[in-house]
């Protein structure tokens, strides 16, 4: 477990790398997302059949354990609160261990692959703000559940996954940079993991249209929470211009909030409680929520309601999917059960598309 990852999400960071970053996050009173998420896998895990787990010590792993009454043993390390905690972990236990699970983002992925050896696969527990890489499960409960799988197969099966490495710096700055880090076994039960986030064009050309058309029917009175992507950039255009990777609030025609956090956004409401979220897609993965717009969070959702949610995605982006159906991970499974369903995406000016939500 990476105890840091997440830290920035819900607080408007855009990331958890670095130790100025999880000072701020702190400041802000952020909350790392990992602990419960590990608890929600290793829950799923054991009632999958389990396997023995060797653990790092205290936050990094043999605390969760602890809670949930799983034996385990745990490695002789001394954490230092840092990316080497991971390395240290990983570098013990690639040699005793048929599988590493590891809880984080995109940074901890890359902090995994730069010190396993040999061939052991490795598996990501969801739990950052960033997780463009392919070594993720879709969910806590999928992590889990793959890996009780793997470990219990007679013949045990393996894929090749990217692991992506973001910079954080420039993804601040309001440009995306990925680059491939390495390229890493995982897992092959037969479920699904993330895809990478793929890269695309930038073309909205033929959604532009119906971005306007979206614009000219915003009601007046209603708060509209514009998230991130490069659609959305192009909504925001039109009313001011906004941010490419942040939430923004828009009212009565005019952008009323910038990069906001949960908290901005709850205290909005609070002012303006008739809202609705706009969102685009993930492209290569299909996230609707959960994957880098954890500012929109349960409680930001519930607030405004489930039901006032629109999406607009380019139709080749949703063609490009495989299946064609998008994804939730609000960190509340009861949410995410309840937004599950089908919902129409529209892609271009008069057209709309009706896509499964899954979770």
């Amino acid at each position: 477990m990476n105890p840091y990852a997440g830290l920035g999400g819900a607080v408007g960071l855009h990331g958890s790398d670095g130790a100025g970053t999880i000072a701020e996050a702190l400041r802000r009173g952020a909350q790392s997302p990992v602990p419960e998420r590990t608890r929600r896998a290793m829950e799923t895990f054991r009632r999958e059949g389990g396997g023995a787990v060797l653990a790092g010590p205290g936050p990094l792993g043999a605390d969760v354990l602890d809670e949930l009454g799983m034996p385990h043993e745990t490695i002789t390390l001394e954490p230092r609160g840092g990316a080497q905690d991971t390395r240290d972990c990983v570098s013990a236990m690639t040699d005793a261990v048929d599988l590493i699970l590891f809880a984080g983002g995109d940074g901890t992925a890359c902090d995994v692959a730069s010190a396993r050896t040999g061939d052991v696969p490795v598996l990501g527990i969801p739990a950052g703000v960033k997780m463009h890489s392919a070594v993720f499960a879709r969910s806590p409960e999928e992590a889990g559940r793959i890996a009780a799988r793997y470990l219990a197969a007679a013949r045990r099966r393996r894929a090749q996954a990217d692991v992506m490495d973001i910079d954080e710096d420039a993804r601040r700055a309001g440009v995306l940079s990925a680059s491939l880090h390495d390229v890493v076994p995982v897992p092959d039960v037969g479920l699904r993991l993330q895809g990478p986030k793929a890269r695309t064009s930038g073309d909205i050309s033929e959604l532009d249209p119906a971005i306007g058309e979206y614009v000219r029917r915003m009601m007046p009175s209603i708060l509209f929470l514009a998230g991130p992507g490069t659609a959305m950039a192009a909504l925001k255009a039109r009313v001011g211009g906004g941010t490419l990777l942040g939430v923004d609030a828009i009212l009565d025609g005019n952008i009323v909030g910038r990069d906001l956090s949960e908290q901005q956004i709850l205290d909005l409401l609070e002012q303006q409680p008739e809202a609705r979220i706009v969102l685009s897609v993930i492209g290569g993965q299909g996230f609707l929520l959960g994957r880098g717009n954890q500012q929109l969070s349960a409680r930001v959702i519930r607030r405004v309601g489930p039901a006032n949610i629109d999406i607009l995605c380019q139709g080749a982006k949703l063609a490009a999917l495989h299946p064609v159906e998008l994804s939730v991970d609000t960190g509340d499974r009861a949410l995410d059960a309840e937004l599950a369903g089908y919902k129409p995406v529209t892609t271009g000016a008069g057209r709309q598309q009706v896509v499964r939500i899954s979770c």
